[in-house]
C-alpha cells in the first residue's frame, strides 16, 4: 500500500505552525517503518528549503483562485490511482476539488482535519463556515473514506454538523529520547511558559496572560515566558503595557538545542488553547519531565489527568489556570515535583510512543 500525505506547505518541522511537525513525524515514523509514504505539498514557494528528512517531497504550485488544481498535481495524482491520499487540514479550498477528483477516479482519500472542526473552532467565522460547510466542505467529507480525530473534542464538533461513521481516533506519537539530559528549572524565579505561534484566540494567550497577571499580585517572582511569534505579539505586548506587567519574556523564535535548554528551565508549561489538534509542545515539555496546565480543548488533558503529568483545566476558565498555577507552585516549594518526570515519561510511552502508533495508522488506510 502506498500512501501520500497531502498538505498546504512543505511540513517543515521549523516552522512554528503544528501540523507541520506533526505531519513531518508521521510521515517519518511511517518511512522509518519501511512503509511506501512520500509528502506532497502544495505552496506558492516551490524551493526545497527544509531540512533533510527521509522521504521523498514533491511540491506543487498554488494558484490565485484557492480552488484551481494545478494541471501537474493533477497529472500526478491521476499516475497514483492505486495510492492512498492522506489530506492534512479543514476549511482547505482545493480540498473540495480535490474530492470531486479523488471520486471520479474512485481513488481512496482520508481526511485528518488537525482540530478544524473543534466545537470551538466552528464558533469562529461562524456563519461564513455554515455557509462554506453547506457549498463545498460536506461534499468533500460525504466523499471521504475516513476522517481522522486526534481528540475526543474534535469528533464531537464533527458530529455537530457532519453525523456519520467514517469518525477514527487515534493521536499522533512523539519521538523522544528517554533519559535525557536537561537543565534544572530556572533558579531565580517561577517559571511559567508557553510555546507556539502567538495567535492570541486559539491559543488561549488573552486568559494566559489575565491569569499571569492575578497569580503575580502574589507570586512576585514569577515571570512568563513566551517561546514563538505570531501576528497576536503586538497585542499581547499592549497587554503588558496597560496592565503594567513585569517579567513578561518574549523569546522569538527557538529551534533545537537551543529550544530545548529554554523549555527545561521551566517549571509548569501552559497551553490553555480554545481549539487545537493535539500539541507536539506540550509532548516537548514531557519528554523533559515538565508538568503542563491544559484545556480539554487540547485533545491531551484527559491523558495528563490519567497520568497525574500536569494538571487539567476547562476551557476558557481563568481562574481555573491561577489555581493550577498555584497548586504547582506549592508542589515545588514542597519539594513534591518529582512524580511529574517519571509520570509524563511514563504517559509518552504508553500512550505516543511511535512503534506502537505508527502500524494502528494502517486501520486508517485500509
Amino acid at each position: 500500500m502506498e500512501i501520500i500525505h497531502l498538505i498546504l506547505g512543505k511540513a517543515n518541522p521549523e516552522r512554528l505552525n503544528g501540523v507541520n511537525k506533526v505531519v513531518y513525524q508521521l510521515v517519518s515514523e511511517q518511512s522509518k517503518a519501511n512503509k511506501q509514504v512520500s509528502l506532497w505539498g502544495i505552496s506558492k514557494d516551490l524551493t526545497h528549503n527544509y531540512p533533510e528528512r527521509s522521504f521523498e517531497t514533491r511540491l506543487f504550485p498554488i494558484h490565485k483562485n484557492p480552488f484551481k488544481i494545478d494541471v501537474t498535481l493533477e497529472k500526478a495524482i491521476l499516475e497514483k490511482k492505486e495510492a492512498v491520499f492522506h489530506l492534512h487540514g479543514g476549511w482547505i479550498p482545493i480540498y473540495s476539488s480535490l474530492a470531486i477528483l479523488f471520486a471520479k477516479y474512485q481513488i481512496r482519500f482520508v481526511l485528518t482535519p488537525h482540530g478544524a472542526y473543534n466545537t470551538i473552532a466552528m464558533k469562529r467565522s461562524k456563519w461564513m463556515k455554515k455557509l462554506y460547510f453547506h457549498l463545498f466542505e460536506k461534499k468533500l467529507l460525504e466523499k471521504v473514506y475516513k476522517i481522522h480525530s486526534l481528540g475526543k473534542t474534535e469528533m464531537k464538533g464533527l458530529d455537530s454538523i457532519f453525523p456519520n461513521s467514517k469518525s477514527f481516533l487515534l493521536p499522533y506519537g512523539f519521538d523522544f529520547v528517554e533519559n535525557k539530559k536537561s537543565s534544572q528549572p530556572y533558579q531565580s524565579g517561577f517559571v511559567i511558559g508557553f510555546m507556539g505561534r502567538l495567535d492570541v484566540y486559539t491559543k488561549g494567550l488573552d486568559l494566559l496572560m489575565n491569569a499571569f497577571e492575578v497569580f503575580q499580585k502574589t507570586n512576585r517572582n514569577s515571570q512568563l515566558w513566551i517561546v514563538g511569534d505570531g501576528k497576536g505579539r503586538s497585542f499581547l505586548e499592549n497587554q503588558i503595557k496597560e496592565k503594567q506587567l513585569q517579567n513578561v519574556i518574549f523569546w522569538g523564535k527557538k529551534f533545537g538545542k537551543e529550544k530545548e535548554e529554554l523549555l527545561s528551565k521551566m517549571h509548569v508549561f501552559a497551553h490553555p488553547s480554545r481549539n487545537e489538534g493535539l500539541p507536539s509542545s506540550v509532548l516537548e515539555v514531557a519528554a523533559l519531565g515538565i508538568p503542563s496546565v491544559v484545556t480539554h480543548a487540547t485533545n491531551i488533558a484527559e491523558y495528563i489527568q490519567n497520568y497525574d503529568a500536569g494538571i487539567a483545566i476547562e476551557n476558557n476558565s481563568e481562574q481555573e489556570l491561577v489555581q493550577a498555577f498555584e497548586t504547582i507552585k506549592k508542589m515545588y516549594d514542597a519539594q513534591n515535583v518529582s512524580h511529574f518526570g517519571m509520570n509524563n515519561i511514563k504517559m509518552l510511552k504508553e500512550v505516543f510512543a511511535w512503534d506502537i502508533l505508527v502500524n494502528e495508522y494502517d486501520k486508517l488506510y485500509s
